[in-house]
């Protein structure tokens, strides 16, 4: 029998059949079910079906953290709304304002797990595949299919095994290999594929850094994006019950779409520009370009590592007058974490400002949003035009250091200048 890749192994299980190829429709089954603020919509789509309750409660995840503090009375509403929803439906697993954001929440409190079938009503659900699980993205409606029948049909994935070799030279960050991946393999390039990341470079990644690959793979295109699971996964649950089954990878005769080869070690810290996700270069070529406000944070580099790599650069210095530096956190767990190591008083003391745990401004509608004309470097995965406020600024897309190095000088700057 042909070898099989992960994402295929999940699909069948999940599908309840003993085998599954790529290009294959199946109805799969997921683990885990997960909406934010969209619940209000998921819900209301639901409630179509005159069903008093979802099928499976506790395979429901409900996370509320793209509008978090509330920043409007209409929010607030849609809060309470989904507060008293849960409630009503039974569903045990749900994380209020303030606790973080939901994919930080699905792998920091271990509900995503290796070889899981992992849906939420929001793109970036990719990021769980950081701990062997098939995650992805799916619509508001499409979630109210799952609250009613327990399942979903799902198009099985071809998969682009990507292996990354070497080591990062100093100043470089996971970050900067995912905006190169993004430069090479473009914005649709892994369109409805999974991208499995292997190599000597994975083999040494903490969880941290396999979910900033995770979570970027979207901007190619990806339906999923996954790291086989090993040691570093195991360890990662040790002590969390239940404990972790048998870990789901790739055979090594399966049968992947094609094999992309880098060596990580002559990759520089990176810049994606505006208004393209794939617009990268390297952050020589950019220098000097003036910046308004620096944002770090968001699901993809919102975690401890994150801002503690900022802290290093920030440490001893200051903000540059007429620069804004905004951090907000991941989840609550970050913050105490960061608070605790010393990081969060380092940005503090440097100028910078802490929001609460949660999205920030990276979608453009709470806390921190940048007006006409402004310049803004962020760690966040997306510069589309208007992301993140005005359609008349311009967002730059760099890693913790690089956006702290920037926030410093008030343009873009290499952080090596700072780490040496």
């Amino acid at each position: 029998m042909e070898g099989k890749t992960a994402a295929e192994k999940i699909l069948a299980r999940a599908s309840g059949q003993p085998e599954v190829n790529a290009g294959e429709i199946v109805e799969a089954t997921p683990d885990v079910a997960m909406s934010h603020e969209n619940t209000f919509l998921v819900n209301k789509a639901f409630s179509e079906f005159g069903l008093s309750r979802p099928l499976n409660p506790d395979r429901i995840v409900v996370v509320l953290d793209h509008r978090t503090p509330a920043n409007t009375a209409e929010t607030a509403s849609v809060h309470a709304r989904i507060r008293a929803l849960v409630g009503e439906y039974g569903i045990k697993r749900f994380y209020d304002a303030g606790e973080g954001i939901c994919h930080q929440i699905l792998v920091e409190e271990r509900i995503a797990r290796p070889g899981q079938l992992v849906l939420g009503a929001d793109s970036h659900t990719t990021t769980a595949g950081a701990v062997g699980a098939f995650a992805t993205g799916i619509g508001a409606t499409e979630m109210a299919g799952i609250w009613a029948t327990g399942s979903l049909w799902l198009k099985v994935p071809a998969t682009i095994q990507l292996d990354l070799a070497g080591h990062l030279p100093v100043g470089s960050y996971p970050k900067d290999v995912a905006l190169r991946l993004a430069k090479i393999i473009g914005p649709a390039g892994a369109e409805y594929r999974c991208m499995e990341f292997t190599g000597s470079l994975i083999q040494d990644m903490p969880i941290a850094g396999r979910m900033v690959l995770c979570n970027m793979a979207v901007e190619a295109g990806a339906k999923a994006a996954m790291v086989s699971p090993d040691v570093v996964t195991r360890e990662w649950f040790r002590g969390f019950d239940p404990p972790v089954p048998s870990l789901v990878s790739s055979d090594a005769d399966a049968s992947f779409e094609r094999r992309v080869e880098i060596d990580v070690s002559k990759i520089p810290p990176m810049v994606s520009c505006p208004h393209s996700v794939d617009d990268v270069r390297s952050v020589e070529r950019v220098e000097g370009i003036k910046i308004h406000q620096a944002f770090i944070g968001t699901c993809t580099n919102g975690r401890l590592e994150d801002l503690a790599a900022a802290a290093q650069i920030l440490k001893g210095r200051k903000v540059a007058t007429g620069c804004r530096l905004i951090v907000a956190p991941a989840s609550r767990k970050v913050l105490t974490e960061a608070i605790d190591m010393g990081a969060a008083q380092t940005i503090l003391a440097a100028g910078g400002t802490l929001l609460p745990p949660g999205c920030g401004p990276c979608l453009g509608a709470h806390g921190g949003v940048i007006g006409p004309g402004e310049v803004c470097i962020s760690s966040s995965n997306r510069n589309f035009r208007g992301r993140m406020g005005s359609d008349e600024a311009e967002i730059y897309l760099a890693s913790p250091a690089t956006v702290a190095a920037s926030a410093v000088t008030g343009v873009i700057t290499d952080p090596r200048r700072m780490l040496r």
